[in-house]
């Protein structure tokens, strides 16, 4: 029996080699499959980990409030109650708008303008390259001072020293005090073309006597669903309707991308199996023709004592052969060209073993499936039929 299993095992990688450009292009079916499969769901797992790496870089324990109702007015009193509140550290107001920026002849139109106060800084995370940042006595006072973002710096100033220089916002003079450190860019964009003036200074500025956007930080991670029970509480009292305000939680953003990244990399698996099945289909129709070919030799191993098992561990073991080795060439491809992306491309991929061994797996399993079907029809071929076949 040992003998016989070394046997089938030789003449089956015989046949492989007897022809070897059609073997190569049965498994060029698998090979793409796999190396799509593997590809494709890289790329997703890769956006997956960067959409995540991006919204806790924000923070995890933070909320956004958004009033939408203007008529009843929000000041810096509703602030000292929401910092107040059970389960809230920090709150910072942001009163935002596009405007122009200038300094000397150099002009940047439609800036991101923020108006905020000392506690921005902490819950945002940024940090002062050099200068400082914005001060409780800047808020209390309405100075007209500025902080630029690292990009505003180099766009205007060319590099120079900025401290104390003027620039103009809407026509209004700034001084500016600090420069913020360069921050990498994340998939909310980037936060380095900034201009950030007290948000006194905004609100007497772009008239407007109601604060309409606060940044709040929960105590932790853990307390952040007792701020926010603690906060509506406090807004419905307020304002009376639940359509007032909106109140932007990250734990159910960073949940409602995980879902939808998820489903987008099972929309590319998919696609890339497809190909995958057509590579099998490939092998059926290579193994077929194989088949009828061989019939006569069929018909003389079966005439000298072979097996209906042994013609049959043939066939799957040809079939097996073609679609493992194009599995393996699949993955090597496939991890070669993630490299190239990564480095080249700077596009984010994410190699998971756990991938590589499914679609492998999958390949071996395409091979057998679709190896069946012509195995069975060639060791169901009876010895006179077959020797008689021309």
């Amino acid at each position: 029996m040992h003998m016989s299993i070394k046997n089938t095992l030789k003449m089956a990688f015989k046949s492989i080699l007897s022809n070897k450009m059609r073997t190569f292009l049965t498994m060029l079916g698998i090979i793409i499959g796999v190396f799509s499969v593997i590809v494709m769901v890289s790329i997703g797992q890769g956006a997956t980990a960067q959409v995540t790496e991006s919204v806790q870089g924000m923070g995890s324990n933070l909320l956004t409030l958004n009033i939408r109702d203007r008529s009843t007015k929000f000041d810096k009193d509703n602030l000292e109650d929401i910092e107040k509140l059970i389960g809230i550290d920090l709150a910072s107001p942001n009163v935002s708008l596009n405007g122009t920026v200038k300094y000397g002849l150099d002009s940047q139109e439609s800036m991101s303008i923020s108006g905020v106060d000392e506690d921005y800084k902490e819950i945002q995370g940024q940090t002062v390259e050099f200068g400082r940042f914005i001060s409780p006595i800047d808020v209390d006072y309405r100075n007209k001072v500025a902080v630029i973002g690292y990009e505003t710096w180099e766009n205007l100033f060319a590099g120079l020293n900025p401290l104390q220089e003027e620039i103009s916002i809407n026509g209004e003079k700034y001084k500016v005090v600090g420069v913020l450190s360069e921050k990498e860019s994340t998939l909310m964009g980037s936060s380095n073309d900034i201009v950030i003036i007290p948000y006194t200074t905004a609100m007497r500025q772009f008239r407007t006597n109601t604060i309409n956007t606060l940044t709040i930080q929960g105590e932790s991670p853990e307390l952040v669903d007792t701020a926010l029970e603690n906060l509506e509480k406090y807004l419905l009292e307020i304002y009376e309707d639940e359509d007032s305000y909106n109140i932007f939680n990250q734990e159910e953003l960073l949940s409602t991308l995980d879902e939808i990244t998820g489903t987008l990399t099972l929309m590319l698996a998919g696609i890339a199996g497809i190909s995958l099945l057509v590579g099998g289909i490939g092998i059926m129709n290579i193994m077929l023709v194989t088949v009828s070919e061989r019939t006569r030799e069929i018909g003389i191993r079966k005439a000298i004592g072979a097996r209906r098992s042994n013609i049959l561990a043939q066939f799957l073991i040809e079939s097996s052969v073609i679609s493992s080795v194009g599995g393996i060439v699949g993955i090597i491809l496939g991890m070669f060209v993630n490299k190239i992306l990564s480095t080249s491309l700077g596009i984010s991929t994410v190699v998971n073993i756990q991938v590589i061994l499914i679609a492998f797996g999958f390949s071996l399993i395409v091979g057998i499936f679709f190896g069946i079907y012509p195995a069975n029809k060639a060791s169901k071929l009876k010895p006179v039929d077959a020797l008689r076949y021309e």
